[in-house]
């Protein structure tokens, strides 16, 4: 059950393709090899409201949240959060060239005791 969520500032719109990105994210959660297809999900949020730094209009970010279920080692999260990172940061590395951009991501752990599933895309994934 990896969820990522993209939150960005609606000043990237004509800068970043979103829908490109999600596409990104997923290529590279799913080259690891740690998660199902049937389970990854990438969204972005635009945030329309927003102040940033010295609140300057010019400023952005784009903030990475990823949730994982339990059973993956530190190692493969941290390897998972720098493969992301990375692909996101080459993709991104346009406004990395101008000093009003910022990028974050964060990985936590879902508690299985407090997380409730029900997915009808695994069994048609795993051909059942």
């Amino acid at each position: 059950m990896p969820h990522f969520s993209i939150e960005y500032s609606a000043n990237l719109d004509a800068k970043v393709d979103m829908g490109e990105l999600c596409a990104l994210v997923l290529r590279t959660v799913l080259d690891t090899g740690l998660f199902e297809t049937g389970a990854v999900r990438v969204r972005a949020f635009r945030a329309e409201a927003y102040a940033i730094a010295d609140n300057l209009p010019e400023n952005a970010f784009l903030d990475m949240s990823f949730r994982v279920g339990s059973g993956r080692s530190a190692e493969d999260k941290k390897r998972t959060g720098e493969a992301v990172f990375a692909a996101v940061s080459e993709y991104l590395a346009p406004l990395f060239e101008t000093p009003h951009f910022a990028l974050s991501l964060e990985i936590r752990e879902i508690d299985p005791a407090l997380s409730w599933k029900k997915n009808a895309i695994h069994p048609r994934l795993r051909g059942k």
